[in-house]
């Protein structure tokens, strides 16, 4: 009995740490672009494919842009930058230059964790 509950208590801690790579939890772009004043500031986990990739090395910026189907947004990388076409889950949080009637002038995404091919 005693090993069965060690065994159920393993299995179960495996399976919360594998959490990030099931499709729950993470948040539609479209919610985002949608409500960005309701994002501003808070930590979000999204999934989706890099569509496009932006360095420039003189002004240390390293940006690509996301796209779950629903809509894309620009992320700022903290490291390396993902290839385009690969399949991401980010956890980040919401940032804007400027919000003006709810509308959000340069919204983006700053990157805290990637993994990739999900």
């Amino acid at each position: 009995m005693r090993k069965l509950l060690l065994l159920g208590f393993l299995a179960g801690a495996l399976a919360m740490g594998g959490c990030d790579y099931l499709p729950f939890g993470t948040t539609p772009i479209k919610d985002i672009v949608a409500a960005p004043a309701n994002f501003e500031g808070k930590a979000v986990k999204l999934r989706g494919t890099v569509t496009s990739v932006t360095k420039v090395p003189l002004l240390d910026i390293r940006q690509y842009t996301l796209d779950d189907g629903s809509g894309e947004i620009a992320v700022v990388a903290s490291g390396d930058l993902p290839a385009e076409k690969t399949k991401v889950m980010v956890k980040g949080k919401v940032e804007s230059t400027a919000i003006i009637a709810g509308q959000s002038l340069g919204l983006r995404l700053r990157e805290s964790e990637r993994r990739d091919s999900f």
